[in-house]
C-alpha cells in the first residue's frame, strides 16, 4: 500500500477507476445487443491507428481514436445496409485490424516494437498527468452518454424495429453507440490493453447479470464491480508486482464466479424451502 503514496501509482488509480466505471457503463448495452466481441474488435483496429501514430512519429493515442471510429462506424454502417452479417463484419474487423497493425509497426523503427507491447498488454503505470486528462475527459463523456440517454438505447438494444417505429433516431444511437465504443476501447488500451479491453465491457456485466433482474440494477451492479476490479487490481498488482490490466480481468473473473455461484446457491435454497407441491390426481368416476 506505500506504493499508493507515489504520484505515478495515484495517476494509475485514477485512470483505472474511470476506465472501470465507463467500460460496463456502455458493455452492458453491447452485451443487450449480442455484441460482446466488438470491443476486440475494435481493438484490433486501434491496433492499426497505433501503427500509423508509430510509423508517422504522431500521438498512438490520437491516431487510435481516429483509426478507431471510422473502423466503427464503418462496421455499424455495413450492418445496417444488411449487406454483410454483424458477426462476419466483426470478423473483417478483427482481421483487417490486426494485420494492418503488425505491418505498419514492422515499417516503423525498432523501439516502435517494445512500445507497442504497451498498447496490447497495458501500461498504466507510465501514464502522464496530460494521458489522465484525456482519460477523464473522454471517460465521463462516454458515461455522461449512457446515463443521459439510457431509455433510448435500451430500446434500441431490446428492439431496434420498435426503436424506430416509436420515432427514435436509430442510426444516430447505433453512429454514437460506434463512436463510443471506439472511443471506450481507445483509453481503455493504457489500463488493460487493446487484447484485454473487451473483458472490462463484458465480464463485469456478466457477473451481475447472475444476481440482478432489471436492466438499471444490472448496470449499477455491473459499474460497482467495474470499478472494484480496476481498483483492486491496480492495488494487487503493486503487491505481488503483476501487469495491471491482466490482474484487473483476473479479478472481474473472479468476480463473475463469485457472482454465478451465489446465484446457484440461492437457486437451490429457494428450491428446498418451496418444494414443488405434488398434484392430486383426479376423482374417478366409475358409472354403473
Amino acid at each position: 500500500m506505500e506504493l499508493l503514496a507515489y504520484p505515478f501509482m495515484q495517476r494509475a488509480l485514477i485512470g483505472a477507476l474511470i476506465i472501470g466505471l465507463a467500460a460496463p457503463a456502455l458493455g452492458i448495452y453491447l452485451v443487450q445487443r449480442r455484441l460482446s466481441l466488438i470491443g476486440d474488435g475494435i481493438g484490433h483496429v486501434a491496433l492499426t491507428g497505433v501503427g500509423v501514430g508509430l510509423l508517422t512519429n504522431t500521438s498512438p493515442v490520437l491516431t487510435a481514436v481516429l483509426v478507431a471510429t471510422i473502423g466503427a462506424v464503418g462496421v455499424e454502417l455495413i450492418r445496417e445496409r444488411g449487406r454483410t452479417s454483424g458477426d462476419l463484419a466483426l470478423a473483417l474487423l478483427f482481421y483487417g485490424g490486426i494485420a494492418g497493425g503488425v505491418v505498419l509497426v514492422g515499417l516503423s523503427d525498432d523501439s516502435s516494437n517494445s512500445n507497442l507491447m504497451q498498447y496490447l498488454f497495458g501500461s498504466l503505470i507510465t501514464t502522464s498527468v496530460q494521458d489522465i486528462a484525456v482519460i477523464g475527459g473522454l471517460g465521463v463523456a462516454v458515461l455522461v452518454a449512457m446515463l443521459a440517454l439510457r431509455p433510448a438505447l435500451f430500446a434500441l438494444c431490446n428492439d431496434e424495429e420498435y426503436a424506430r417505429v416509436s420515432g427514435l433516431p436509430v442510426r444516430t444511437l447505433n453512429i454514437l453507440l460506434a463512436v463510443t465504443t471506439a472511443v471506450t476501447v481507445t483509453i481503455a488500451m493504457r489500463t488493460v490493453g487493446l487484447l484485454l479491453v473487451s473483458a472490462l465491457m463484458v465480464v463485469p456485466v456478466a457477473a451481475a447479470q447472475q444476481v440482478t433482474r432489471g436492466f438499471r440494477t444490472t448496470m449499477a451492479a455491473a459499474m460497482l464491480i467495474g470499478v472494484g476490479a480496476a481498483g483492486a487490481g491496480i492495488v494487487v498488482s503493486a503487491e505481488i508486482d503483476t501487469a495491471p490490466g491482466a490482474t484487473t480481468v483476473l479479478l472481474a473473473l473472479v468476480a463473475f464466479l463469485g457472482a454465478t455461484l451465489a446465484a446457484t446457491v440461492r437457486r437451490v435454497l429457494v428450491r428446498r424451502s418451496h418444494p414443488p407441491v405434488a398434484a392430486e390426481p383426479p376423482d374417478v368416476v366409475l358409472h354403473g
